[in-house]
């Protein structure tokens, strides 16, 4: 086992090495002398910053996990998750809001809740809210809008309520944790005992967080090398051609979010270059999905998560999401 691991860990560091190498060499080279295109340049400029953007908050997120793996029990996710499906499900999604964490970091941090117990759908809720409706995220939505609290409330409001509403279903879907390798999880836990001296327990808690690094910074890169390479590659205004109704324009805004893979805390700026083009429902749109499913996130949860879970959470967000999001649009 240990020398799976390790075999495991040299891999990702040297696929991780590689794809960094590839990205920063450029920076140090004499532009002439290779003649490198411009759209390579623009490749590698928006590929760096993904994961400039998205790198610190993988690390909260992994130091999290580390805590969580170390010093929450069984017995503390048992007292603290609701028996009740429905408030199980509205308590996640709460706490969910209230927690400031981007759609990459928080994966981590969910995948060792539910290897914890905490229950799917109670993750899911927490997965969903923890990236789209914390402070940080209303706040930059708030100033990105012009301090106008309208478009705030409504990503709130929506976001809210389709996250509530995703995890419901997905507590009727799904009886299992479906989780990858969720048996060596479960042990995993009987390894680190329960009384132990506190400098002990912080030292485990930073080799579970690094362990935890690795293994999610290898799916980042290629989640964020193959965004960058469809905003390089992809013309964004032949997709915006296409949304001529609200409901073209809805679905190409929510395209738009899944490829670009914005920070949550950055995409409402983004949106709000939008507004001259498209209706408030479609940039509506774009805020609620993005930071619940983009393509590195996508990639993220695939290391996680059993295909075809996530392959279900992902037509239940888009879904769901168009439907709520264009019922915003009646009130």
């Amino acid at each position: 086992m240990q020398a799976r691991q390790k075999k495991s860990v040299n891999i990702s560091t040297v696929f991780v090495l590689g794809i960094l190498v590839f990205s920063l060499v450029p920076l140090f080279l004499k532009m002439d002398s290779f003649n490198l295109s411009n759209s390579f340049l623009q490749l590698n400029t928006i590929f760096l910053s993904i994961l400039i953007e998205a790198i610190p908050f993988v690390l909260i997120g992994v130091l999290i996990a580390g805590f969580i793996q170390i010093f929450i029990t069984e017995d503390h996710i048992r007292a603290w998750i609701p028996k009740n499906k429905f408030l199980a499900v509205l308590m996640s999604c709460i706490v969910g809001a209230a927690f400031p964490a981007c759609e990459c970091g928080i994966v981590p941090i969910v995948r060792r809740l539910i290897g914890k117990g905490v229950p799917l759908y109670a993750g899911v809720g927490f997965l969903l809210t923890g990236p789209l409706i914390n402070p940080i995220v209303i706040l930059s939505t708030y100033m990105a809008f012009g301090n106008d609290m309208e478009m705030a409330l409504l990503r709130m409001g929506v976001g809210f309520v389709a996250a509530l509403a995703i995890a419901l279903v997905v507590s009727f879907l799904f009886r299992t944790n479906q989780l990858k390798n969720a048996k060596e999880h479960s042990h995993s836990h009987t390894r680190v005992k329960k009384k132990q001296p506190l400098v002990p327990k912080i030292s485990e808690m930073f080799k579970h967080s690094i362990d935890e690094f690795f293994d999610m910074s290898k799916h980042l890169i290629a989640g964020a090398f193959v965004a960058a390479f469809l905003q390089t590659y992809v013309s964004t205004q032949s997709l915006l051609q296409l949304g001529e109704t609200q409901f073209q324009s809805t679905i190409v805004m929510m395209a738009l979010a899944f490829v670009l893979s914005l920070c949550s805390e950055a995409d409402a700026f983004i949106g709000a270059s939008f507004r001259n083009v498209f209706p408030t429902t479609s940039i509506l749109a774009f805020l609620v999905y993005g930071p619940m499913i983009d393509f590195k996130n996508t990639i993220m949860l695939l290391s996680v998560f059993k295909a075809k879970f996530v392959v279900v959470l992902f037509i239940l967000i888009t879904s769901i999401v168009f439907l709520f999001v264009t019922l915003s649009s009646l009130l």
